[in-house]
């Protein structure tokens, strides 16, 4: 299936279909992202060539099925097999351990349920569109500093040129 490109997922990839389903709404309410929703990593990962802009996974998605991946390692396959996508990590445990284990394997940011979790989830998805912006900016400055760099070049081996034409036409 063909995506247009520019089209921006995001993936809620949660094994409470209750959550997802009201972070889906939270979420839709606010930000102009197409938004997919998963019960399992497995699932999100069979639609990763949709290349989501965002993921946010549930740290124990493993808790209803005991052999489903839980959230680190789905996260762990987001990050090698699409790197740009930004992961946040979403857990009802308030455990320090739990936020270094996310941040490592390459969180953008942890996020713990409770009545400010959507609020805090609305900030990360600001931030995360503002470096979006940043980095897009940047891009198109490079590539406008490139092609003048190209174009100064061009300038000054045509100029190097028509000096040696006009030093052989004159005989100096």
């Amino acid at each position: 299936m063909a995506t247009d490109q520019s089209t921006r997922y995001i993936f809620l990839v949660d094994d409470e279909p209750i959550q997802n389903e009201m972070l889906k709404d939270y979420i839709g309410e606010r930000f102009p992202y197409k938004i997919k929703t998963f019960e399992s990593g497995e699932d999100a990962i069979k639609e990763i060539s949709l290349n989501p802009a965002i993921a946010v996974l549930d740290y124990h998605l493993n808790s209803h099925l005991p052999n489903a991946q839980n959230g680190v390692e789905v996260l762990k396959s987001f990050k090698e097999m699409n790197p740009e996508t930004q992961v946040i990590m979403l857990s009802g445990q308030d455990k320090l351990e739990v936020a270094i284990d996310s941040m490592k394997y390459g969180a953008y940011d942890y996020v713990i349920k409770g009545e400010t979790a959507f609020s805090r989830m609305e900030n990360i998805l600001n931030n995360i569109n503002e470096l979006r912006s940043v980095k897009e900016t940047n891009n198109t400055y490079k590539k406008v500093i490139g092609m003048l760099g190209v174009a100064i070049v061009i300038v000054l081996v045509l100029s190097v040129y028509l000096v040696m034409k006009f030093k052989s036409y004159s005989g100096i």
